[in-house]
């Protein structure tokens, strides 16, 4: 692992720390690409790590203090499950890459803390989905690094009570709104989609 991404991923463990505080500031942030650049690549595949370091919780709690969060798939590897998530999202985000050049998307997963079941049966315009991961863009032949690693926020307010209850009714749920907004933050990191940067305040994790 190459000295920035452990400096970022430090960085990140540090704000983990504060993000069950009340009313804290959550955001989808990235510095984009500029189209210039992207439109001469073609996506050729994504790499997806999510680290065993990374801490896993089961516990039926409104805000578990752990890494990764997860309930909507069947109790078993954590890991595999968000692997899968986040590589269908970013391989969605990607697809309008037309150029010449073939790249991979390579990413590291440093934070998937979405609902559990308890905090979403909670009152509504409660809780956060926190999406947090570091990308780098490398040529699929050579392996040159095109784009060195860049940190990538992609929270969203979660649905919660009532709301969420209506969302299920409807097809709706934790899994596709994640993977929807991961997916537009990545075309937009990648000046290949609209802006989706943006922040907020809210209760929850």
């Amino acid at each position: 692992m190459s000295f920035s991404r452990r400096a970022v991923l430090l960085g990140l463990s540090v704000a983990a720390l504060t993000a069950c505080v009340p009313g804290n500031r959550f955001e989808t942030a990235y510095d984009p690409v500029p189209a210039a650049v992207s439109q001469g690549w073609r996506l050729s595949d994504v790499q997806v790590d999510v680290p065993k370091t990374l801490v896993v919780s089961e516990a039926k709690s409104l805000l578990p203090n752990a890494d990764i969060v997860w309930r909507e798939d069947p109790l078993g590897d954590r890991y595999i499950q968000v692997d899968k998530i986040m590589t269908d999202a970013i391989r969605a985000g990607a697809q309008g890459l037309r150029g010449s050049r073939p790249v991979i998307i390579d990413v590291t997963v440093t934070r998937f803390h979405a609902l559990t079941f308890e905090a979403e049966q909670r009152g509504q315009d409660w809780g956060v989905h926190n999406i947090d991961f570091i990308a780098r863009v490398v040529d699929a032949s050579s392996g040159e690094v095109l784009l060195r690693d860049t940190l990538i926020r992609a929270e969203l307010p979660a649905l919660s009570g009532a709301q969420m209850a209506e969302a299920r009714k409807q097809g709706q749920t934790q899994k596709k709104m994640i993977t929807a907004h991961v997916a537009r933050t990545v075309a937009g990191w990648l000046g290949i989609g609209p802006d989706n940067r943006g922040a907020f305040t809210r209760s929850g994790d």
